[in-house]
C-alpha cells in the first residue's frame, strides 16, 4: 500500500518538481535564485539541524545517517509559504505552494543503507518594477522578471563500520534552466525594448559525512557531526535575445538572437563554492535531543558572469542552527500524543550577499510535530516556520514569511530475510 502510494506520487510529481518555480522572493533576482536547503520537514522543524539519524527517517543533509536504517523509507515534502513584502513605500502579500523533496532510502545489508531522490537547489521567480525620470522629464520604466532554477538528483550511501560511528557520501547530478527578462519603456513611446536571457546548466558534485555518537552516561549520548559538500562547477549554455515589443498588446517585433560566441559568453562556468557544517548535541536516544550546528561557505568565490548584476557582491556566508526534539513516551502502547515527536529550532543565516551595500540576512523560528500513523513506524510530519529575509533599507524589500510544511515518511520492509520458526 505504502509503496504504491509513494511511487504514484513520484510519477505524478516528478515533472512538476522539475519545472516548478519554487519561490516568489524578490531576492531570487540575484545570481541563480535563492538557495534551497534540502531538509526534510523533520529536520527543518529543528532549525535545519541534521546531526541526528535513526532507523526509520531520511536525513537529506547527512548521508552518514543511512548506515542506521532498518526499514525502507519513502518520503515526500510539500510547503505552503505566505509572504508580506515591505519596502520604504509600499507593501504587498503573496503566496506559493511547492514540492520540497522526493526521496527513497533503504538498508541493503547489515549497517549499510542507500538513498536516492530529487530536491531543488535554487529557485527563481520574481517580477520587479523600477521607474526614474530622464533629463527630459520622461519616465523610464523597467520591468524585470525571472523563473526557473536548479534541481538535483542524488544517490547516497551510508555505513556504520564500528559502534557509534557512521560515514557516508552522496553524489549529486545538478541540472536546470534559468530565464531572465527585462522590458524597458519610455512614457512618450508606444514601443519598449526587451532583453531576454536563458542559461541551461548542469554539473556534478559530492558530499561526505561522518557522525560519532558515543554514550557518555547510561542514558546520555553525545552527537557529533561533520558534513562537507564539494564546490560545484556548472557548465552553462547561454542564449540572449533583444528586440522591441508593443506596450499596447505585448506583441514582439524584430526580436533577434545576439552572437554570444563573439563575446565569449555562449558557454561559461558558474562556480558555487563548497559548504562545510559542524554539529554538536546531547540527548537521550528516542527521548530528547538538544543540538547546534554551524555552516560556512565562501560565497566570495561565487561567479556567474552571464547572469551577474552590478549592485550585488558576495562574501563569506554562514548559518547557525539551534534545535532539538522531545518524545514524551516512545513505548508502542503509549497514548497517541505521548508517542508523537515534538520538534523546535531557530536558524540565523548570513547569506553572504550584499545588495546596495546591505548585508542580506535570514532569521527563522521553527516548531513541528511528528504524528505516528496507525500501528506502523510511518509518520505524518508537520512544521511551521516564521521568519524574515532581507531589509527595507537602501531601496530594498524585506520579506516576512510564514511557512507550513507537511511531509509523509512511509516505512516498509525490503532486503530483510524472512525467518521461519
Amino acid at each position: 500500500m505504502f509503496k504504491k502510494l509513494f511511487f504514484t506520487l513520484v510519477i505524478c510529481l516528478f515533472i512538476k518538481t522539475n519545472a516548478q518555480d519554487g519561490t516568489v522572493s524578490p531576492y531570487s533576482y540575484f545570481g541563480l535564485g535563492t538557495f534551497n536547503p534540502a531538509n526534510t520537514v523533520e529536520n527543518n522543524a529543528m532549525g535545519g539541524l541534521s546531526i541526528y539519524g535513526d532507523s526509520i527517517h531520511v536525513n537529506l543533509q547527512n548521508p552518514a545517517s543511512y548506515g542506521l536504517l532498518k526499514l525502507t523509507t519513502y518520503t515526500v515534502g510539500v510547503s505552503h509559504r505566505r509572504m508580506a513584502l515591505t519596502s520604504d513605500t509600499q507593501e504587498k502579500s503573496t503566496a506559493l505552494t511547492a514540492i520540497d523533496y522526493l526521496s527513497v532510502a533503504m538498508p541493503i545489508a547489515e549497517n549499510i543503507g542507500i538513498g536516492f531522490g530529487i530536491t531543488p537547489v535554487t529557485s527563481m521567480g520574481y517580477i520587479l518594477n523600477s521607474s526614474a525620470e530622464n533629463a527630459n522629464g520622461e519616465t523610464i520604466t523597467n520591468v524585470f522578471s525571472g523563473d526557473g532554477g536548479l534541481s538535483k538528483i542524488y544517490f547516497s550511501l551510508g555505513a556504520a563500520p564500528i559502534k557509534n560511528f557512521t560515514v557516508g557520501a552522496s553524489a549529486f547530478a545538478n541540472f536546470g534552466t534559468v530565464n531572465k527578462e527585462r522590458v524597458q519603456s519610455l512614457s512618450s513611446v508606444l514601443f519598449g525594448t526587451i532583453d531576454r536571457r536563458t542559461s541551461r546548466m548542469n554539473g556534478f558534485n559530492f558530499q561526505m559525512a561522518a557522525n560519532y555518537t558515543p554514550n557518555i552516561t547510561d542514558k546520555l549520548t553525545l552527537y557529533t557531526s561533520f558534513v562537507h559538500t564539494t564546490g560545484l562547477d556548472l557548465k552553462a549554455s547561454n542564449t540572449q535575445q533583444v528586440g522591441s515589443l508593443s506596450l499596447v498588446n505585448g506583441s514582439e517585433l524584430e526580436v533577434s538572437d545576439l552572437d554570444l560566441e563573439a563575446a565569449n559568453l555562449k558557454n561559461n562556468t558558474v562556480k558555487i563554492p563548497s559548504v562545510t557544517t559542524l554539529g554538536l548535541g546531547i540527548g537521550e536516544n528516542k527521548k530528547w535531543l538538544l543540538g547546534a550546528s554551524y555552516t560556512i561557505q565562501e560565497m566570495g568565490s561565487f561567479s556567474s558572469t552571464f547572469l551577474s548584476q552590478s549592485n550585488v557582491a558576495y562574501s563569506e556566508a554562514s548559518t547557525l542552527r539551534l534545535g532539538g526534539y522531545y518524545v514524551p513516551d516512545y513505548a508502542p502502547f503509549a497514548s497517541f500524543f505521548k508517542r508523537a515527536t515534538y520538534r523546535f529550532g531557530i536558524r540565523l543565516v548570513n547569506t553572504g550577499m550584499q545588495v546596495n551595500n546591505q548585508a542580506i540576512k535570514d532569521f527563522g523560528t521553527n516548531i513541528g510535530v511528528g504524528l505516528p500513523m496507525g500501528g506502523t513506524f510511518s509518520n505524518l510530519n508537520i512544521g511551521i516556520e516564521m521568519g524574515a529575509l532581507g531589509t527595507s533599507k537602501a531601496g530594498l524589500i524585506k520579506e516576512n514569511y510564514l511557512s507550513l510544511r507537511v511531509g509523509l515518511s512511509l516505512n516498509d520492509r525490503w532486503f530483510l530475510k524472512r525467518k521461519i520458526n
